[in-house]
């Protein structure tokens, strides 16, 4: 029986099947989910050898996000690969040359851009998209000045135009693992993960409500798995890092400038959004903090995503609040 199947008939033991000396650990029951309403819609646990390309679409570009990052994502082996039940996103210290932009928001000639590292980047958009759930994944980040890993979602059809105003979720960004940090307990160096919205207007009009969470045991989060997951309902947000709870957002405490939105308090956060996992190199949010740059000791670094999972609040799909409690 796949994983997949052994889920379905409730056992809670299937990461002991998962192959490979990286294999993750147990996972947690999924009885508190089922317990909640939480129904199963869609998922990939990343069996088999190679990307379901049914579900996702590597992202081809060297444009750096926006954010000033050092990558070009590429669809090959080298920076992504399904291995021993896990998908692994690899950044490489190598120069590569690409296409500056992935293709939606590419000009009609998309020039060629070069960049001192590669990586990997896959999105279900254009794929599956949803509006109101649960969605989670396990993952295990990688620890170093430079990293970047994340799995974070944006509107498949941006309703009210282009980003900030249609909004965005990051259900999960790890910066700079392990680097020297004032600002963190324990004494281990930067140990906390990123939940984020981000909305508004368009910049430098644009606004984001975020947290930082540190593990219970102030351990790093790259000495192993967790889940990561959004639990997004009309009109509220919550993050969560191993079921538990570290960031509420309320319709509230967002917005967007959009003129088509008036009226609508849940707007942006009202469409469908597709989902992205990628590992960047470098960019302002990682060189501008902890120990300052991009250490080339940090690569190749990998970001192992055991699965993720998308779920429906099946008494509430309208609206999903039934489920968040």
């Amino acid at each position: 029986m796949t994983i997949a199947g052994l889920l379905k008939a409730g056992t809670l033991t299937a990461a002991l099947l998962l192959s490979g000396a990286s294999s993750p650990p147990p996972e947690q029951p999924l009885a508190p989910l089922e317990g909640a309403g939480w129904e199963l819609v869609w998922a990939d646990e990343f069996e088999g050898t190679a990307l379901d390309r049914t579900k996702w679409t590597p992202e081809q570009s060297c444009w750096g996000g926006g954010n000033n990052e050092r990558q070009c994502y590429t669809d090959r082996p080298e920076n992504i690969a399904v291995e021993g039940g896990m998908l692994l996103l690899k950044a490489r210290k190598e120069r590569f040359a690409g296409p500056a932009r992935p293709p939606e928001i590419a000009e009609a000639v998309n020039p060629t851009q070069v960049q001192s590292h590669t990586s990997g980047k896959v999105r279900t958009i254009g794929l599956h998209a949803w509006r109101y759930g649960r969605i989670e994944a396990r993952a295990k980040v990688p620890p170093g000045q430079g990293t970047w890993p994340a799995i974070w979602m944006m509107p498949n059809d941006p309703a009210y135009g282009p980003w900030p105003r249609s909004g965005e979720i990051d259900i999960l960004e790890a910066v700079n693992i392990g680097a020297k940090c004032k600002d963190c307990a324990g004494g281990v160096g930067e140990n906390r993960t990123i939940s984020a919205l981000h909305f508004g207007d368009f910049a430098p009009l644009n606004r984001y409500v975020d947290h930082r969470n540190a593990l219970p045991t102030l351990a790093l989060p790259s000495d192993d798995f967790h889940v990561y997951a959004v639990e997004w309902g009309e009109g509220v947000i919550r993050f969560l890092v191993d079921d538990r709870v570290h960031l509420t957002v309320t319709a509230d405490q967002w917005s967007t400038a959009a003129r088509n939105a008036k009226g609508n308090p849940a707007a942006p956060f009202d469409q469908p959004f597709y989902i992205m996992a990628n590992l960047a190199v470098g960019g302002r949010l990682s060189e501008e903090n902890n120990a300052k740059g991009v250490a080339a000791s940090s690569f190749p670094a990998q970001f192992a995503i055991d699965w993720i999972r998308v779920y429906r609040c099946a008494s509430d799909p309208t609206t999903g609040r039934a489920c968040i409690r």
